[in-house]
């Protein structure tokens, strides 16, 4: 997409959705904002779980075993932007985040909680999934915490935080990036849940203009 079309898109989505309530990052457009689905719309797995907002939060219904939505609005950018939102596990023993995203052309998947309820990291790098690349961790997430997620995507590397420690930090020059076939309907941005009741906060995406270089 061209810059002047994408600056457009992206001035038409902030018309729409308004920036960030009390913050001082006017750069920030708010794709859910805690009062209404907006422009995302059920994923229509098959199975799905009811989706609404309780409480400033999206509520994906268990599944069986998948629910999720996917943004259907103006297109976004797909490198230099940054991701902020929350998510909780509310019931369940399996992934309560599965964040489907676009790299470029491709797409890429955090997952947080799959494999059981402790496993985290990216899906899939060169054909491997987030339990067995080298961003798969292990992590307690407690049933019930909200966890705040940053993921910042450029054209050279995908950062992840969970409440502000690294989670993953991938050069992604020379990788096959893809997402399971499971999450297809994901893109290009969406958030599912596998057999598990989760709470989504309010999303957040802000351009991050590369610096030019010296």
């Amino acid at each position: 997409m061209a810059k002047s079309a994408l600056l457009l898109s992206l001035a038409t989505i902030l018309a729409g959705c308004g920036s960030l309530p009390g913050s001082a990052d006017e750069d920030a457009v708010v794709l859910f904002d805690g009062k209404s689905l907006g422009a995302f719309r059920s994923s229509a797995f098959g199975g799905d779980g009811e989706v609404h907002v309780e409480d400033g939060r999206m509520i994906l219904e268990m599944g069986s075993p998948l629910t999720g939505v996917t943004w259907s609005g103006e297109p976004l950018p797909t490198v230099d932007y940054e991701l902020r939102f929350t998510a909780a596990r509310l019931a369940g023993t399996d992934f309560f985040c599965g964040l489907t995203f676009p790299v470029g052309e491709r797409s890429l998947s955090l997952i947080l909680g799959g494999w059981g309820g402790s496993v985290c990291g990216i899906s899939s790098l060169d054909g491997l999934d987030a339990s067995e690349n080298e961003t798969t961790r292990f992590v307690y997430l407690e049933t019930g915490k909200a966890f705040d997620v940053r993921v910042v995507v450029t054209a050279e590397r995908l950062t992840v935080h969970v409440d502000g420690e690294a989670l993953a930090d991938v050069e992604l020059a020379g990788k096959e990036l893809d997402i399971r076939p499971e999450v297809d309907r994901s893109r290009p941005l969406g958030i599912a849940s596998f057999g598990t009741r989760a709470a989504i906060g309010p999303i957040t995406l802000r351009r991050t203009p590369r610096r030019p270089s010296a």
